[in-house]
């Protein structure tokens, strides 16, 4: 379990503006204010902010935003855990988790010198070992072009087995629990014994160039021809990619990635000058892979062999098609030859215009399923659809399935209707070592998804909400804020409606529908919207137009209060008498007046999120601060004003369902007082409501 001590020391030592600069081109407008365009939709002008004082960010296009772990969650697809672990990973920092007596098995640290200190081992068994072993390993990679400068770069190496490895990492310290945790080692007669012998070894790094494991290519007739490491506590071979480390960065500047099928042909794409190029490792090509290319890439070249083996890859990545904004395309090289062949008989130059006339990776799947039928019989025009229906059946409930159903129907000459339902009816394809891909989830079931990072019950370590309820999901979010003249403010919240891509539902969660949390619930938003452990689930709420506006203009607020929180403790009396539509927004609200003045934007953010775990995601939410056209002061006021209008609205409402309760009884002193203060909170909504209307009017 991660502890909020480490959850702090992770978010301190994260500097958001370096994590969203390695994916996001950033330029800044201010002291603090840095813009850019979108990772995770497609726009043209900057519409993603991020605040170094808050260190909080926001896009104003799609709606998403929060902290550090959001951005991480959401760049990454990971839970809220296993984003405060990428971010200890890439920073050096130890959790306590790690350390912990209930961790089981060698600590990540030890495993991570452990595997470097093999690498280092096997270099120099190839550069400078004797014998027949390290020279036939020198000769096969010489063979291959990587002479020593290439074998050295690229930390190549041998392993002589025999148990020298093991030797080698005793006598640095290295206990066989850990040898064997990295599998490094395997036990042989119960004594520990190489895990890798006689092979020529290809070191495997995660992202931040760490190494994490091993592929070795035998020189001999063994089998198997390569070994790869296996599953590890620091490698997934589903989700880490030979060589990303290494081409990342030229991925983002060409915007292209090219994916290969082997280690040598990565290191000679390298070398030739195509650095963006990488490798899955001992697995097919998987959605995790696609995700991660589709950080930095806007265009993945699948560069598959072109044997059986290769189609059987290219379609096999059909069901990644509509689960990335990548454009996937794929070639084939001329006589079926891989990049390394390739490369050996031609200039490096002749290899760019093979990969800019890759074609669309279902084009490339169309042709080569195809071409094998006689389209002239009905019989065979038949049997070709039931068979591409299967390639496309991960589709069925794809956005993109009309389009390509279009493009089928064509090819066999066969009604459009016909083949969708053939399609639709057809199960998907479950290939061997693959996950299962599902379609992606409906707008309110992702709102739920994106809920609550620290509940009752919730993963991570996170302190739970003190409030009935911390688990309310993103839909409980503000639209964009409509500043002066955009709309008339007596129209429903511009925005907060569903429009195409909004992230926001008006089935809203709010804190107090989920009171069951007390009974010991846990809204777990993360797997999707299960409700565990308490009497019944918190049942979503369809907010009226005001209580829309309500929620926005809390969140712009609570915004404004982040990031000039001295600025905004003038106002702490009045807002103190506001009616607040969602208990967790007044719960930040109270958190931020309560740290002294002078406190930096992101200790008052952290304040906020030890009592309310959402916090980053609500404060990051706010729009008209960022908004040019008004001064602050007019923001604030207008904030505030607005505030006041729909609290003051809100009671007013309370109060006439009082009153409607007790109709029949008479006109009672209690009655009176009530309607006295009903009428004179009507009049002052009024005033409330003619400066807002001259304010958006100038």
């Amino acid at each position: 379990m991660i502890s909020d001590e480490d959850r702090e020391k992770v978010r301190q030592a994260t500097d958001i503006l370096a994590l969203v600069s390695e994916t996001v081109e950033l330029r800044q407008r201010g002291a603090s204010d840095f813009w850019g365009c979108c990772p995770f939709h497609h726009e043209k002008s900057p519409s993603f902010h991020v605040n170094t004082q808050t260190g909080l960010w926001k896009c104003f296009g799609c709606g998403a935003g929060g902290d550090v772990f959001d951005y991480v969650m959401k760049r990454e697809s990971l839970d809220f855990p296993d984003a405060i672990r990428y971010l200890a990973e890439r920073d050096g920092i130890e959790l306590s988790e790690e350390r912990g007596p209930n961790h089981r098995g060698p600590r990540r640290n030890r495993l991570l010198e452990c595997l470097g200190e093999a690498e280092s081992f096997y270099s120099t068994m190839l550069l400078r070992g004797r014998g027949a072993g390290p020279d036939a390993g020198r000769r096969y990679l010489g063979g291959r072009g990587f002479g020593s400068t290439v074998c050295r770069s690229w930390h190549l190496g041998f392993a002589p087995g025999r148990g020298t490895l093991v030797a080698h990492l005793r006598s640095k310290g290295f206990s066989t629990q850990e040898m064997l945790a990295c599998d490094l080692a395997v036990m042989r007669d119960g004594r520990p014994s190489d895990r890798f012998y006689d092979r020529v070894m290809f070191p495997i790094h995660d992202e931040q160039g760490r190494t994490i494991a091993f592929g070795g290519r035998v020189l001999t007739d063994a089998k198997p021809k390569y070994l790869n490491t296996k599953e590890t506590s620091v490698f997934h071979k589903g989700k880490h990619l030979f060589a990303f480390d290494r081409a990342k960065e030229s991925i983002a500047a060409r915007g292209t990635a090219i994916v290969s099928e082997g280690y040598t042909d990565v290191i000679s794409l390298h070398e030739a000058g195509y650095t963006n190029a990488v490798a899955a490792l001992g697995t097919s090509f998987s959605l995790d892979h696609v995700r991660t290319l589709s950080r930095f890439a806007k265009r993945i070249v699948c560069m598959f062999d072109g044997d059986a083996a290769g189609q059987r890859a290219a379609e096999r990545a059909i069901q990644f098609i509509d689960k990335t904004e990548a454009d996937l395309r794929c070639v084939v090289l001329p006589d079926d030859q891989d990049p390394a062949e390739f490369l050996s008989t031609h200039q490096p130059e002749e290899l760019g215009p093979i990969l800019e006339s890759a074609r669309p990776l279902m084009d490339f799947v169309f042709e080569k399923r195809l071409e094998g039928y006689d389209l002239a019989s009905p019989g065979r025009r038949v049997a070709a659809l039931q068979e591409m229906a299967k390639l496309l059946a991960p589709l069925k409930t794809s956005f993109v399935l009309d389009g390509y159903a279009t493009q089928l129907a064509d090819a066999l000459g066969m009604d459009v209707a016909e083949t969708k339902r053939v399609i639709r009816e057809t199960p998907a394809p479950r290939f061997q070592g693959e996950e299962d891909v599902r379609p992606a989830p409906s707008r309110a079931a992702r709102a739920g998804s994106r809920g609550q990072r620290g509940g009752a019950g919730a993963r991570g370590g996170q302190a739970p909400y003190a409030g009935r309820g911390a688990g309310a999901g993103r839909g409980a979010g503000p639209a964009p804020y409509a500043g002066p003249g955009q709309a008339s403010y007596a129209e429903p919240y511009p925005g907060f409606d569903e429009e195409p891509g909004s992230e926001y539902v008006t089935d809203y969660v709010p804190a107090e529908a989920e009171g069951d949390l007390a009974a010991g619930g846990a809204w777990d938003g993360r797997s999707g919207g299960a409700w565990g452990g308490g009497p019944s689930r918190p049942q979503a709420v369809a907010l009226s137009a005001d209580e829309r506006r309500q929620v926005a203009a809390e969140r712009e607020l609570l915004g404004m209060m982040a990031a000039y929180p001295d600025q905004l403790r003038p106002y702490a009396e009045r807002i103190a008498t506001f009616s607040w539509t969602d208990e967790r927004h007044e719960g930040i609200a109270w958190a931020i007046l309560a740290t002294p003045e002078g406190t930096a934007p992101a200790e008052v953010v952290a304040a906020a999120t030890a009592v309310v775990p959402e916090a980053p995601r609500i404060l990051a939410s706010g729009e008209l601060a960022g908004q040019e056209g008004m001064s602050f002061s007019d923001k604030v006021a207008f904030v505030l004003d607005t505030m006041e209008l729909c609290s003051t609205r809100r009671k007013i409402r309370q109060i006439r369902a009082r009153l409607r309760s007790q109709e029949g009884a008479g006109l009672g002193d209690d009655a009176k007082r009530l309607f006295e203060e009903a009428t004179e909170m009507q009049r002052h909504a009024n005033e409330l409501s003619r400066r807002l209307s001259d304010v958006e009017n100038r």
